[in-house]
């Protein structure tokens, strides 16, 4: 009986040492959306372990030649891991079959979200360093990071492991992003439906200290909501002023304004400080402090600590990096981040 023990006992070692024999050399798993195989930092180190500086490589020169790329690289990955989970699927271009329509498209990403070139570079070199090994997926979750890094912001180790996606949801884009003029509840609802509450929210918002954001997505505030003339009331009437200037009434829907003025192109808490000074640019910035007592407090607590924030952030990052990835055989790893490379 022990004898049979002992060996159920050493069957059951072995079994487990060979499931993380497979782990650590990233090659895949049975697991399905998440379930049986956790993302894990060193996914990469055996059989890509230049993974990490290929990519921070990339995203280095990218930064060089546009300073505007560190933000578009870190809102790409919000707005894939806010659809289907972090699986790559805002890369996918419409591929002609009508088995999908391509996210590009929608309203939150269209003439807005930019980078993709970027991805493909990194994706073309890795494929020449490592064919057919590193998921879309993944380059955008440690683009996203470097591109916070290089600004000023915090790092973490990034979680790996992520496959990609077969399809994509344009209305799932649509639908599931938080907008400029949503209300408080109805953004809270949406970060709660990808398992992120409040505090993830507040952080994560301050990913606006760097980057841009068009006319059109807060000409309300300037105007009224029936464009009576009307100037937010929560809006500074200073920087109402400045912003109407090159923001009109009608016309110049693509003038692109910096998210925060103060320090544009550096990572860092002033995005916090400018909502306490009425300067917040969206509606969905001011009304962290307007519509919520919660949130008004976590504001006050970012702006007052920049270590704070960057530690909060940090956290929430790798959160958001967690929702519903595909893991195991889910999915593929595609060749060429904008198509599906096999049914």
């Amino acid at each position: 009986m022990a004898r049979h023990h002992w060996s159920s006992g050493l069957a059951l070692a072995v079994a487990a040492l060979a499931v993380l024999s497979v782990l650590c050399s990233g090659h895949p798993v049975p697991g399905g959306h998440g379930g049986f195989v956790p993302l894990q930092p060193r996914f990469y180190d055996h059989t890509c372990p230049q993974m990490q500086a290929i990519v921070g490589a990339i995203v280095a020169k990218a930064h060089a030649e546009d300073p505007r790329m560190a933000a578009s690289l870190l809102r790409m990955h919000f707005h894939d891991c806010f659809v289907q989970g972090c699986d790559a699927s805002v890369l996918l271009d419409a591929d002609g079959s009508g088995r999908f329509t391509t996210e590009k498209r929608s309203n939150p990403n269209k003439d807005s979200l930019r980078g993709y070139e970027v991805i493909d570079e990194i994706k073309a070199a890795l494929e020449h360093a490592c064919p057919h090994t590193v998921s879309c997926a993944d380059i955008v979750a440690v683009a996203a990071r470097d591109s916070t890094v290089l600004t000023g912001g915090p790092g973490w180790d990034v979680p790996l492991g992520r496959r990609d996606s077969l399809t994509a949801s344009l209305s799932g884009s649509n639908n599931l992003i938080p907008a400029p003029n949503d209300t408080l509840p109805t953004i809270i609802g949406k970060f709660a439906n990808q398992g992120l509450d409040i505090v993830d929210l507040v952080a994560l918002s301050g990913a606006h200290t760097i980057g841009d954001s068009r006319c059109v997505s807060f000409r309300q505030r300037l105007y009224g909501q029936n464009n009576n003339g009307q100037v937010d009331r929560t809006l500074s009437p200073g920087y109402a002023a400045e912003l109407r200037a090159r923001c009109p009434r009608s016309g110049g829907d693509q003038n692109l304004f910096a998210l925060d003025p103060v320090t544009q192109f550096r990572f860092d808490n002033q995005y916090y400080r400018n909502i306490l000074a009425m300067d917040g640019l969206l509606s969905s910035d001011e009304i962290l402090l307007t519509q919520g007592r919660e949130t008004m407090e976590l504001v006050h607590r970012f702006a007052a600590s920049q270590g704070l924030f960057f530690e909060q952030f940090a956290k929430s990052m790798v959160k958001m990096g967690n929702i519903s990835p595909l893991t195991g055989y889910a999915g593929e790893i595609r060749k060429n981040c904008r198509r599906v490379s096999h049914f």
